[in-house]
């Protein structure tokens, strides 16, 4: 008989009966490694909202006080801990963390990690997450560097201290690019990266060994994407590893058909190509498969796509690697700041206001972040007049939080075809009713339906799967209907509902 010490733990923080948040640490002998380290949309907005968020003032203890962050020494980022006046450890507790994909719900509390721990992942997770990183201004995404908080150094001269800053706060974490199928050995265990496919690039589940147990873990994953046979080799590799555990997301695990990515582009072709106005999308923001599939149906119907710099932004980190190349595509420049962009925008030059457009351009620029200053002056970028002069020329990728552009914009009339997910909290139907306003008062008619393709399996996917790996206990998470897996009981799978750890 294996003693406690021989068998592999689980511990649950996150992921369970609930959807994402996944974070669960697997333990063998004297190694530790976590799955993911993913926020809980569910939990977090229980406690906060868009202006209501935890404070970085208070390092970890908003996150730790409402059970957002495990309580577990050794894990955390010395700043934050002595900051706040706890202490910090002289090595990790915990050997690696492997992130299955670069979704917030998997990846974003990684922020709160210390640097020398390991970060598996893959090379198109790491380039999301640099992203993600770069192009944002709220807090708490530290994601592939670490910038020190709460340091003051010396000044130059010798005289008083000054806080710590920009590239000299900067420290890189660990990051370990994996490839396909290759071993990566973390002290007791061996771990295989598997890419599936999922709503953005670089998926992965991972098979994992160690010598008492074999582990599948499917992270996020469908069969009706663009690259189904990655999954479909992934159950393959799976079933070879003969696992006693399994880990299976059950997102979807009520619904029996799946729309495709083919579906919609089918379906926005045909409503697009004999309509000469304005026509506008929302589709997630790293989705690159559902921007693969506007680009193609901007091809068909002879427009071209429209995407925001941040987009643009990742685009060029993709250049070359099965999506649109920037050049293929047509840039956005919203108005900042001072909106010194256009001939409708005036400053005031000593004692005359001048057109913006005569107005030097590092004046316009200073606007702009320096990671957007960059697509400022390439040909391809366009404003709210190229798109408010040629609505028929463009698809223009807009979401919630862009509909003010159409205050500059002002189409006489428009598509608004909203290719995200239904709202499934009461924040987001606050927010879906809000936009349901600005279409009314621009006069643009939604179109919604079958427009949207999941990036989960559906029910029947899953349990055929599972058939197939067929392991010997399976544990359901990424659900809140985990009792639809007891169907396996009868077919000689243990199902064990997983537990919170805390």
């Amino acid at each position: 008989m294996n003693s406690l010490q021989d068998t592999t733990i689980l511990d649950f923080y996150g992921g369970v009966d609930e959807i994402g948040g996944n974070k669960i640490q697997t333990s063998f002998k004297d190694n530790s490694i976590f799955l993911d380290f993913g926020m809980s949309f569910s939990r977090a907005n229980k406690y906060f909202s868009e202006f209501l968020q935890p404070r970085k003032a208070n390092g970890i203890l908003d996150f730790i006080e409402f059970g957002l962050l495990p309580e577990i020494k050794g894990i955390y980022r010395e700043d934050y801990l002595k900051h706040s006046g706890l202490h910090s450890t002289d090595k990790p507790a915990i050997d690696a963390v492997f992130i299955s994909h670069a979704h917030m719900d998997h990846s974003s509390y990684v922020h709160h990690l210390r640097e020398d721990i390991p970060i598996f992942l893959t090379e198109q997770s790491y380039l999301i997450m640099k992203t993600l990183e770069t192009t944002t201004s709220v807090s708490f995404t530290d994601l592939i560097t670490l910038k020190k908080d709460f340091h003051f150094i010396t000044k130059k001269k010798g005289e008083g201290f000054k806080r710590l800053q920009g590239d000299m706060a900067r420290v890189e974490r660990d990051i370990k690019i994996m490839k396909p199928y290759k071993k990566y050995d973390v002290g007791e265990f061996t771990v295989f990266s598997a890419p599936v496919d999922h709503s953005l690039p670089g998926a992965s589940g991972f098979i994992m060994e160690n010598s008492n147990d074999a582990l599948i873990y499917t992270g996020d994953l469908r069969f009706h994407g663009k690259r189904p046979e990655l999954t479909r080799k992934f159950v393959k590799k799976a079933k070879k590893a003969h696992p006693t555990m399994m880990l299976s997301e059950g997102t979807r695990i009520t619904e029996k058909t799946s729309i495709t990515e083919e579906d919609i582009e089918k379906k926005a072709t045909e409503i697009i190509s004999n309509y000469d106005g304005l026509v506008v999308v929302n589709y997630p923001i790293r989705d690159m498969d559902r921007l693969l599939t506007f680009y193609e149906v901007a091809c068909n119907v002879d427009r071209k796509l429209v995407v925001n710099l941040k987009q643009a932004y990742m685009l060029n980190l993709f250049y070359g690697k099965d999506y649109p190349k920037i050049d293929d595509v047509v840039v956005y420049t919203p108005r900042k700041g001072w909106g010194l962009l256009g001939e409708d925008s005036f400053a005031c030059l000593g004692d005359e206001w001048t057109c913006a457009m005569e107005i030097d351009q590092y004046h316009i620029k200073t606007d702009y972040d320096k990671w957007e200053r960059d697509f400022l002056d390439w040909d391809n970028t366009i404003n709210y007049k190229d798109i408010k002069e040629e609505p028929q020329e463009y698809i223009f990728r807009c979401d919630f939080f862009e509909l003010k552009e159409l205050i500059d914009i002002k189409p006489e009339k428009g598509l608004y075809i909203r290719s995200v997910t239904e709202p499934f909290d009461d924040e987001m139907q606050i927010d879906y009713n809000k936009a349901l306003n600005w279409l009314k008062h621009f006069n643009l008619e939604l179109i919604e339906k079958g427009m949207h393709a999941s990036g989960h399996a559906n029910g029947t996917e899953i349990l055929n799967m599972i058939r197939k790996i067929n392991p010997d206990k399976l544990y359901p998470v990424h659900t809140i209907n985990k009792e639809k897996f007891d169907v396996l009981r009868d077919e000689g799978i243990d199902v064990v509902y997983p537990k919170l750890s805390q």
